[in-house]
Formats: structure tokens, sequence, C-alpha cells
């Protein structure tokens, strides 16, 4: 995965907001995943097709962190939700 890397929701999860938090359950694996801080916000923007690129992007132009502190924690987000094929 990197810049250029076109992101895609594969699957419909059951989302629920708990106090700034996303609880998602996957009721195919019987999984259940929690999401806070900025992964809230990179789960929003992945409900439509984006590339990695213009997440990080937006991200940079909302918080005060390093390009590359960006660009590692968004990969490393986006590579777990890959693993448990919710992404593409």
């Amino acid at each position: 995965m990197n810049r250029d890397t076109k992101i895609k929701m594969l699957k419909v999860l059951n989302v629920t907001d708990l106090s700034g938090e996303k609880v998602m359950i996957d009721f195919d694996s019987g999984k259940y995943f929690m999401i806070k801080g900025v992964g809230n916000d990179i789960w929003d923007m992945i409900q439509e097709e984006i590339t990695v690129g213009e997440i990080i992007e937006k991200l940079l132009q909302e918080y005060e962190v390093s390009k590359d502190e960006c660009e590692q924690s968004v990969l490393e987000f986006l590579n777990n939700l890959k693993k448990f094929d919710i992404i593409g």
C-alpha cells in the first residue's frame, strides 16, 4: 500500500457511535472493532473511495503532526483494516 493506493470498503459493518468512539461489528466473522481518535476521521473518509495520499493530506490540514508520522500511522491503520478484509 502506498500514497496512490485507492481505498474502498469491502464489507458493510454495523457501526455505533459511543462517546466519541466507533464500535463496529462484523456479523459474518463475529469480530468487533473499536476505533477512537483520528481513526474516526479516517473511517469517515473511507466511506467513499479515496487514496491514501488524500487521507494523509486531509489529516495534515486538520492536525499538527509531522508528515512522516501521519503517513506511518495512516498506513498502519489501513493495513489493519485490510488484514480483516474490511477495505481493499
